[in-house]
Protein backbone atom coordinates (compact mmCIF):
# COMPACT_ATOMS: atom_id res chain seq x y z
CA UNK A 1 0.00 0.00 0.00
CA UNK A 2 1.36 3.15 -1.09
CA UNK A 3 1.88 6.22 1.58
CA UNK A 4 1.06 9.39 1.13
CA UNK A 5 4.39 12.05 1.66
CA UNK A 6 3.49 15.88 2.93
CA UNK A 7 4.73 18.97 0.65
CA UNK A 8 7.66 19.28 3.33
CA UNK A 9 8.66 16.11 2.97
CA UNK A 10 8.57 16.20 -1.05
CA UNK A 11 10.40 19.48 -0.62
CA UNK A 12 13.65 17.64 0.82
CA UNK A 13 13.67 15.13 -2.38
CA UNK A 14 12.67 18.12 -4.76
CA UNK A 15 15.87 20.35 -3.48
CA UNK A 16 18.22 17.49 -3.35
CA UNK A 17 21.53 18.09 -5.99
CA UNK A 18 24.71 16.05 -5.79
CA UNK A 19 25.96 18.71 -4.51
CA UNK A 20 23.53 18.83 -1.56
CA UNK A 21 22.45 15.60 -0.54
CA UNK A 22 19.14 16.23 2.11
CA UNK A 23 19.99 12.88 4.13
CA UNK A 24 20.81 12.60 8.16
CA UNK A 25 22.64 10.55 9.58
CA UNK A 26 24.90 9.06 12.75
CA UNK A 27 28.20 8.31 14.15
CA UNK A 28 27.68 5.55 16.92
CA UNK A 29 30.56 4.02 18.45
CA UNK A 30 30.04 0.63 20.52
CA UNK A 31 32.23 -1.14 23.06
CA UNK A 32 32.39 -5.12 22.20
CA UNK A 33 31.90 -7.39 24.62
CA UNK A 34 34.63 -9.64 26.64
CA UNK A 35 33.81 -12.70 24.59
CA UNK A 36 34.07 -11.29 21.15
CA UNK A 37 36.12 -12.86 18.92
CA UNK A 38 38.06 -11.59 15.67
CA UNK A 39 34.94 -12.43 13.38
CA UNK A 40 32.37 -11.13 15.82
CA UNK A 41 32.16 -7.73 12.79
CA UNK A 42 31.97 -10.20 9.91
CA UNK A 43 28.98 -12.36 11.63
CA UNK A 44 27.52 -9.24 12.69
CA UNK A 45 27.42 -7.90 9.26
CA UNK A 46 26.20 -11.25 8.18
CA UNK A 47 23.34 -10.68 10.22
CA UNK A 48 22.55 -7.53 9.63
CA UNK A 49 21.81 -8.36 6.03
CA UNK A 50 19.58 -11.34 6.52
CA UNK A 51 16.67 -8.89 7.93
CA UNK A 52 16.19 -7.80 4.16
CA UNK A 53 12.47 -7.40 4.72
CA UNK A 54 11.81 -4.04 6.21
CA UNK A 55 9.19 -2.11 7.44
CA UNK A 56 7.65 0.82 6.32
CA UNK A 57 9.21 3.52 5.46
CA UNK A 58 12.32 1.56 5.22
CA UNK A 59 11.09 -0.82 2.77
CA UNK A 60 9.48 1.93 0.85
CA UNK A 61 11.51 3.63 -2.48
CA UNK A 62 9.86 6.61 -3.98
CA UNK A 63 6.96 6.61 -7.02
CA UNK A 64 8.12 9.49 -9.05
CA UNK A 65 6.48 11.16 -12.17
CA UNK A 66 9.12 13.35 -14.25
CA UNK A 67 10.93 13.40 -10.83
CA UNK A 68 7.87 14.59 -8.70
CA UNK A 69 7.56 12.40 -5.76
CA UNK A 70 4.41 11.04 -5.67
CA UNK A 71 4.05 8.62 -2.81
CA UNK A 72 6.23 5.73 -0.78
CA UNK A 73 5.67 2.11 -2.36
CA UNK A 74 6.84 -0.95 -0.62
CA UNK A 75 9.03 -3.47 -2.52
CA UNK A 76 9.31 -7.19 -0.99
CA UNK A 77 13.05 -7.48 -0.34
CA UNK A 78 15.53 -4.83 0.19
CA UNK A 79 18.88 -4.93 -1.64
CA UNK A 80 21.28 -5.54 1.12
CA UNK A 81 24.41 -5.52 -0.21
CA UNK A 82 23.51 -2.18 -0.55
CA UNK A 83 21.82 -1.18 1.94
CA UNK A 84 24.68 -2.66 4.40
CA UNK A 85 28.25 -1.42 3.94
CA UNK A 86 31.67 -2.34 5.90
CA UNK A 87 34.80 -0.81 6.20
CA UNK A 88 38.21 -1.32 7.82
CA UNK A 89 40.61 1.00 9.09
CA UNK A 90 43.55 1.34 10.80
CA UNK A 91 42.28 2.74 14.10
CA UNK A 92 39.35 3.09 15.28
CA UNK A 93 40.27 5.35 18.55
CA UNK A 94 42.05 7.59 15.93
CA UNK A 95 38.66 10.35 15.51
CA UNK A 96 40.40 12.66 12.68
CA UNK A 97 40.22 9.40 10.42
CA UNK A 98 37.02 8.25 11.78
CA UNK A 99 35.44 11.84 11.30
CA UNK A 100 37.26 11.56 7.49
CA UNK A 101 35.69 8.33 6.36
CA UNK A 102 32.25 9.53 8.07
CA UNK A 103 32.74 12.77 5.76
CA UNK A 104 33.44 10.88 2.66
CA UNK A 105 30.46 8.64 2.95
CA UNK A 106 28.25 11.47 3.91
CA UNK A 107 28.96 14.00 0.98
CA UNK A 108 27.61 11.00 -1.23
CA UNK A 109 23.70 11.17 -2.07
CA UNK A 110 21.79 7.79 -1.36
CA UNK A 111 20.29 5.84 -4.58
CA UNK A 112 17.28 7.52 -5.30
CA UNK A 113 15.64 4.16 -7.14
CA UNK A 114 16.34 2.40 -3.80
CA UNK A 115 14.80 2.72 -0.29
CA UNK A 116 16.85 5.92 1.35
CA UNK A 117 18.87 4.44 3.84
CA UNK A 118 22.37 2.79 4.36
CA UNK A 119 23.93 1.26 7.42
CA UNK A 120 27.80 1.37 7.37
CA UNK A 121 29.92 -0.91 9.87
CA UNK A 122 33.30 0.13 10.75
CA UNK A 123 35.94 -1.86 12.24
CA UNK A 124 40.07 -2.15 13.01
CA UNK A 125 42.20 -4.80 13.67
CA UNK A 126 42.29 -5.86 17.31
CA UNK A 127 40.33 -3.03 18.79
CA UNK A 128 37.71 -2.99 21.62
CA UNK A 129 35.51 -0.55 19.93
CA UNK A 130 33.60 -0.76 16.66
CA UNK A 131 31.97 2.22 15.10
CA UNK A 132 28.27 2.29 12.90
CA UNK A 133 27.66 5.21 10.42
CA UNK A 134 23.94 5.45 9.66
CA UNK A 135 22.16 7.67 6.90
CA UNK A 136 18.62 8.34 6.16
CA UNK A 137 16.82 10.64 3.73
CA UNK A 138 15.10 13.55 5.33
CA UNK A 139 12.02 12.91 3.97
CA UNK A 140 11.22 9.97 5.94
CA UNK A 141 11.53 12.01 8.86
CA UNK A 142 12.71 14.60 11.28
CA UNK A 143 15.64 14.13 14.00
CA UNK A 144 13.34 13.43 16.80
CA UNK A 145 11.05 11.04 14.46
CA UNK A 146 14.60 9.49 12.92
CA UNK A 147 16.14 9.50 16.93
CA UNK A 148 13.32 7.54 18.16
CA UNK A 149 14.07 4.78 15.28
CA UNK A 150 17.64 4.58 16.54
CA UNK A 151 16.47 3.92 20.52
CA UNK A 152 13.86 1.52 19.83
CA UNK A 153 16.47 -0.97 18.60
CA UNK A 154 18.96 -0.76 21.54
CA UNK A 155 18.13 -2.55 24.93
CA UNK A 156 18.32 -1.28 28.43
CA UNK A 157 20.25 -4.79 29.19
CA UNK A 158 21.99 -6.71 27.26
CA UNK A 159 19.56 -8.72 24.61
CA UNK A 160 21.04 -10.95 22.05
CA UNK A 161 18.10 -13.03 21.70
CA UNK A 162 15.40 -10.77 20.49
CA UNK A 163 17.30 -7.84 18.45
CA UNK A 164 16.56 -6.35 15.51
CA UNK A 165 17.68 -3.43 13.54
CA UNK A 166 15.64 -0.42 13.13
CA UNK A 167 14.60 -1.29 9.46
CA UNK A 168 13.35 -4.65 10.37
CA UNK A 169 11.38 -3.35 13.46
CA UNK A 170 7.60 -2.95 13.70
CA UNK A 171 7.08 0.74 15.05
CA UNK A 172 3.70 0.98 17.29
CA UNK A 173 2.06 4.02 16.74
CA UNK A 174 -0.48 5.10 19.15
CA UNK A 175 -4.38 5.74 17.39
CA UNK A 176 -5.49 8.98 17.46
CA UNK A 177 -8.19 9.98 19.46
CA UNK A 178 -11.37 9.42 16.94
CA UNK A 179 -13.65 12.40 16.08
CA UNK A 180 -16.33 12.96 13.98
CA UNK A 181 -15.99 13.81 9.79
CA UNK A 182 -18.23 17.01 10.20
CA UNK A 183 -16.02 17.73 13.49
CA UNK A 184 -12.77 17.37 11.57
CA UNK A 185 -13.21 19.60 8.81
CA UNK A 186 -14.62 22.29 11.12
CA UNK A 187 -11.50 22.30 13.15
CA UNK A 188 -9.50 22.04 9.83
CA UNK A 189 -11.11 25.32 8.48
CA UNK A 190 -10.71 26.97 11.79
CA UNK A 191 -7.53 25.89 12.29
CA UNK A 192 -6.19 27.17 8.67
CA UNK A 193 -7.96 30.27 8.96
CA UNK A 194 -5.56 31.24 12.04
CA UNK A 195 -2.38 30.11 10.73
CA UNK A 196 -3.27 32.00 7.89
CA UNK A 197 -4.13 35.11 9.52
CA UNK A 198 -0.88 34.62 12.06
CA UNK A 199 1.19 34.00 8.78
CA UNK A 200 0.37 37.56 7.28
CA UNK A 201 1.02 39.13 10.91
CA UNK A 202 4.25 37.65 10.80
CA UNK A 203 5.29 39.41 7.88
CA UNK A 204 3.31 42.38 8.66
CA UNK A 205 5.87 42.44 11.96
CA UNK A 206 8.68 42.07 10.07
CA UNK A 207 8.21 44.84 7.46
CA UNK A 208 7.62 47.15 10.60
CA UNK A 209 11.46 45.75 12.11
CA UNK A 210 12.64 46.49 7.72
CA UNK A 211 10.90 50.24 8.38
CA UNK A 212 12.38 50.70 11.90
CA UNK A 213 8.93 51.15 13.55
CA UNK A 214 9.44 48.33 15.33
CA UNK A 215 12.84 46.39 16.83
CA UNK A 216 11.72 43.90 19.01
CA UNK A 217 10.88 41.09 16.68
CA UNK A 218 12.23 38.16 15.06
CA UNK A 219 15.32 39.01 12.50
CA UNK A 220 14.40 39.75 8.96
CA UNK A 221 15.40 36.94 6.41
CA UNK A 222 18.38 36.93 4.76
CA UNK A 223 20.07 39.43 6.38
CA UNK A 224 22.75 37.27 8.28
CA UNK A 225 26.31 37.43 8.07
CA UNK A 226 28.02 36.42 5.34
CA UNK A 227 31.67 34.72 6.33
CA UNK A 228 33.88 31.82 4.63
CA UNK A 229 31.52 29.26 5.89
CA UNK A 230 28.25 31.04 4.11
CA UNK A 231 27.72 30.63 0.29
CA UNK A 232 26.59 28.15 -2.48
CA UNK A 233 27.11 24.13 -1.31
CA UNK A 234 28.91 22.44 -2.90
CA UNK A 235 30.54 18.81 -2.71
CA UNK A 236 33.05 18.13 0.05
CA UNK A 237 32.48 17.85 3.70
CA UNK A 238 34.05 18.09 6.85
CA UNK A 239 32.75 16.25 9.83
CA UNK A 240 33.88 16.13 13.53
CA UNK A 241 32.54 15.52 16.79
CA UNK A 242 32.72 16.12 20.66
CA UNK A 243 31.49 15.34 24.14
CA UNK A 244 30.16 17.86 26.43
CA UNK A 245 29.16 17.21 30.64
CA UNK A 246 25.50 17.61 30.07
CA UNK A 247 25.61 18.05 34.12
CA UNK A 248 28.03 21.33 33.51
CA UNK A 249 25.29 22.14 31.04
CA UNK A 250 22.47 21.82 33.20
CA UNK A 251 24.16 23.75 36.07
CA UNK A 252 25.29 26.80 34.59
CA UNK A 253 21.45 26.80 33.14
CA UNK A 254 20.44 26.75 37.06
CA UNK A 255 22.78 28.99 38.09
CA UNK A 256 22.46 31.66 35.58
CA UNK A 257 18.56 31.23 35.46
CA UNK A 258 18.97 30.45 31.32
CA UNK A 259 17.61 27.70 29.32
CA UNK A 260 19.77 24.79 28.52
CA UNK A 261 19.58 25.75 24.61
CA UNK A 262 20.72 29.27 25.55
CA UNK A 263 23.59 27.97 27.17
CA UNK A 264 24.79 25.88 23.91
CA UNK A 265 23.72 28.64 21.59
CA UNK A 266 26.18 31.06 23.54
CA UNK A 267 28.79 28.13 23.59
CA UNK A 268 28.13 27.51 19.92
CA UNK A 269 28.62 31.32 19.37
CA UNK A 270 31.83 31.70 21.25
CA UNK A 271 33.46 28.91 19.36
CA UNK A 272 32.62 29.45 16.13
CA UNK A 273 33.63 32.96 17.06
CA UNK A 274 37.34 31.59 17.40
CA UNK A 275 37.08 29.13 14.61
CA UNK A 276 36.56 32.29 12.12
CA UNK A 277 39.17 34.26 13.84
CA UNK A 278 41.86 31.48 13.61
CA UNK A 279 41.47 31.78 9.87
CA UNK A 280 41.92 35.47 10.33
CA UNK A 281 38.31 35.76 9.70
CA UNK A 282 36.31 38.99 11.62
CA UNK A 283 33.00 39.76 11.26
CA UNK A 284 31.89 43.31 11.85
CA UNK A 285 28.19 41.88 13.08
CA UNK A 286 26.45 39.40 14.91
CA UNK A 287 26.27 35.49 13.89
CA UNK A 288 22.83 34.13 13.51
CA UNK A 289 21.69 30.86 14.42
CA UNK A 290 18.88 28.37 12.56
CA UNK A 291 16.68 27.26 15.18
CA UNK A 292 14.33 23.91 14.66
CA UNK A 293 11.22 24.85 16.69
CA UNK A 294 9.40 21.39 17.08
CA UNK A 295 5.18 21.21 16.15
CA UNK A 296 4.99 18.07 17.46
CA UNK A 297 2.25 17.25 20.31
CA UNK A 298 3.77 15.41 22.62
CA UNK A 299 1.58 12.28 21.66
CA UNK A 300 2.56 12.12 18.00
CA UNK A 301 4.11 9.70 17.15
CA UNK A 302 4.15 9.91 13.10
CA UNK A 303 6.78 9.91 10.37
CA UNK A 304 7.87 12.52 8.05
CA UNK A 305 8.65 16.24 9.00
CA UNK A 306 6.38 18.51 11.49
CA UNK A 307 9.12 21.03 12.56
CA UNK A 308 9.65 25.13 11.47
CA UNK A 309 13.05 26.82 11.36
CA UNK A 310 13.46 30.62 12.10
CA UNK A 311 16.63 32.45 12.76
CA UNK A 312 17.96 34.05 16.26
CA UNK A 313 20.83 37.11 16.19
CA UNK A 314 23.47 35.60 18.54
CA UNK A 315 26.38 37.79 20.28
CA UNK A 316 28.82 40.60 18.86
CA UNK A 317 30.65 42.65 20.75
CA UNK A 318 31.22 41.70 24.20
CA UNK A 319 34.40 39.56 25.42
CA UNK A 320 32.80 38.48 28.88
CA UNK A 321 31.04 35.42 28.55
CA UNK A 322 28.57 36.15 30.68
CA UNK A 323 27.87 39.86 28.77
CA UNK A 324 27.74 37.58 25.41
CA UNK A 325 25.15 34.91 27.07
CA UNK A 326 22.55 38.06 28.19
CA UNK A 327 22.92 38.94 24.62
CA UNK A 328 21.73 35.71 22.93
CA UNK A 329 18.93 34.95 26.20
CA UNK A 330 17.37 38.31 24.93
CA UNK A 331 17.24 37.65 21.13
CA UNK A 332 16.19 34.05 22.10
CA UNK A 333 13.32 34.86 23.67
CA UNK A 334 12.38 37.69 21.39
CA UNK A 335 12.00 34.52 18.69
CA UNK A 336 10.34 32.24 21.33
CA UNK A 337 7.60 34.58 22.23
CA UNK A 338 6.68 35.09 18.61
CA UNK A 339 6.55 31.16 18.31
CA UNK A 340 4.39 31.11 21.31
CA UNK A 341 1.74 33.88 20.58
CA UNK A 342 1.30 32.45 16.79
CA UNK A 343 -0.71 29.19 15.68
CA UNK A 344 1.78 26.61 14.95
CA UNK A 345 1.20 25.99 11.42
CA UNK A 346 2.03 29.44 10.61
CA UNK A 347 5.59 29.50 11.73
CA UNK A 348 6.01 25.98 9.59
CA UNK A 349 4.15 28.15 6.49
CA UNK A 350 7.08 30.39 7.02
CA UNK A 351 9.64 28.46 7.71
CA UNK A 352 8.63 27.03 3.93
CA UNK A 353 8.09 30.35 2.33
CA UNK A 354 12.07 31.59 3.51
CA UNK A 355 13.15 27.95 2.91
CA UNK A 356 11.48 28.06 -0.46
CA UNK A 357 13.74 30.88 -1.45
CA UNK A 358 17.23 29.55 -0.51
CA UNK A 359 16.55 26.16 -1.93
CA UNK A 360 15.91 28.32 -5.38
CA UNK A 361 18.91 30.22 -4.63
CA UNK A 362 21.15 26.90 -4.16
CA UNK A 363 19.20 25.39 -6.68
CA UNK A 364 20.40 28.27 -9.17
CA UNK A 365 23.79 28.51 -8.29
CA UNK A 366 23.48 31.53 -6.75
CA UNK A 367 23.78 31.48 -2.78
CA UNK A 368 26.45 33.42 -2.93
CA UNK A 369 25.23 36.47 -4.20
CA UNK A 370 22.46 36.78 -0.72
CA UNK A 371 23.26 37.10 2.61
CA UNK A 372 22.46 33.74 4.55
CA UNK A 373 19.40 33.15 6.22
CA UNK A 374 21.93 32.08 9.20
CA UNK A 375 25.52 31.05 9.97
CA UNK A 376 24.85 27.90 12.26
CA UNK A 377 21.97 25.80 12.43
CA UNK A 378 21.72 24.44 16.21
CA UNK A 379 19.17 21.19 16.77
CA UNK A 380 19.33 19.87 20.46
CA UNK A 381 17.56 15.88 20.53
CA UNK A 382 16.84 14.61 23.74
CA UNK A 383 18.36 10.92 23.92
CA UNK A 384 18.49 8.28 25.98
CA UNK A 385 19.11 9.20 30.00
CA UNK A 386 20.49 5.46 30.87
CA UNK A 387 22.93 3.30 28.87
CA UNK A 388 21.93 1.17 25.54
CA UNK A 389 23.04 -1.63 24.22
CA UNK A 390 22.87 -2.85 20.56
CA UNK A 391 22.78 -7.19 21.44
CA UNK A 392 25.44 -7.87 24.26
CA UNK A 393 27.42 -4.46 23.16
CA UNK A 394 27.59 -1.22 24.78
CA UNK A 395 26.53 2.00 22.95
CA UNK A 396 29.33 4.74 23.79
CA UNK A 397 28.23 7.49 22.61
CA UNK A 398 25.81 8.60 19.43
CA UNK A 399 26.64 11.53 17.45
CA UNK A 400 24.10 12.86 14.84
CA UNK A 401 25.58 14.60 11.45
CA UNK A 402 22.77 16.39 9.90
CA UNK A 403 22.28 17.82 6.17
CA UNK A 404 23.73 21.26 5.30
CA UNK A 405 21.46 23.99 4.93
CA UNK A 406 21.38 26.56 1.32
CA UNK A 407 23.65 28.73 2.00
CA UNK A 408 26.05 27.13 3.66
CA UNK A 409 27.33 27.42 7.12
CA UNK A 410 27.86 24.59 9.82
CA UNK A 411 25.16 22.38 11.00
CA UNK A 412 25.75 21.36 14.85
CA UNK A 413 23.43 18.79 16.18
CA UNK A 414 23.72 17.16 19.77
CA UNK A 415 21.89 14.39 21.23
CA UNK A 416 21.96 14.20 25.07
CA UNK A 417 22.97 10.12 26.15
CA UNK A 418 23.84 9.09 29.58
CA UNK A 419 24.40 12.79 31.02
CA UNK A 420 26.81 13.59 27.63
CA UNK A 421 25.90 15.74 24.70
CA UNK A 422 27.22 14.03 22.01
CA UNK A 423 27.98 16.40 19.27
CA UNK A 424 28.20 16.33 15.21
CA UNK A 425 28.90 18.89 13.58
CA UNK A 426 29.08 19.19 9.84
CA UNK A 427 30.37 21.75 6.79
CA UNK A 428 31.35 22.45 3.14
CA UNK A 429 35.10 21.88 2.63
CA UNK A 430 35.50 25.06 0.39
CA UNK A 431 37.68 26.99 2.02
CA UNK A 432 38.67 24.83 5.08
CA UNK A 433 40.10 21.47 5.26
CA UNK A 434 39.25 20.92 8.93
CA UNK A 435 36.97 21.75 12.14
CA UNK A 436 38.55 19.48 14.37
CA UNK A 437 39.34 22.76 16.02
CA UNK A 438 35.88 23.28 17.10
CA UNK A 439 35.58 20.82 19.44
CA UNK A 440 38.25 22.33 21.70
CA UNK A 441 36.58 25.91 21.15
CA UNK A 442 33.42 24.33 22.05
CA UNK A 443 35.00 23.34 25.16
CA UNK A 444 36.68 26.12 25.94
CA UNK A 445 33.75 28.48 25.77
CA UNK A 446 31.99 25.94 28.22
CA UNK A 447 34.98 26.20 30.98
CA UNK A 448 34.84 30.18 30.69
CA UNK A 449 31.00 29.85 31.13
CA UNK A 450 31.38 27.38 34.41
CA UNK A 451 33.40 30.02 35.31
CA UNK A 452 31.48 33.37 35.00
CA UNK A 453 28.50 31.44 36.79
CA UNK A 454 30.32 30.69 39.53
CA UNK A 455 31.10 34.68 40.27
CA UNK A 456 27.81 35.98 42.21
CA UNK A 457 27.77 39.74 40.07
Amino acid sequence: MAKNITFLDKAFWLTETVHSPKHVAGLQLFELPESADENYIAHFVEELKSFSSGVEPFNCKVKQFLGYPLSLIPIEKLDMDYHIKSHKVDDISDKQSLHQLAANIHEKRLDVDKPLWQYHVIESPNAKEFAVYIKIHHMYGDGITIVRWFQAAYKENIDIENYAPFWAMEHHKKKPKTKNRQTKIIASIVGFFQATKDFLLIWIRLLLKVLRISKNYMPVPFTGTKTMLTGQVKSGRVVTTVDLPFTTIKSISKKLNVTVNEVLLCCFDMGVNLFLQQHKHTTKKALYSNMPINLRKPDDHSSGNKIAIVPVQLAHGETDPAKRLAQIVNNHRVVIQAAKKAHPASFSYYTVAIQSFALIYELLHISSWFKPIANILVSNIPGPKETRYLKDCKVKSMYPISAITPGGGINITLLTYNDTANIGMVCCDLEIKSIEPLADYFTQALDDLEKAAEQPS
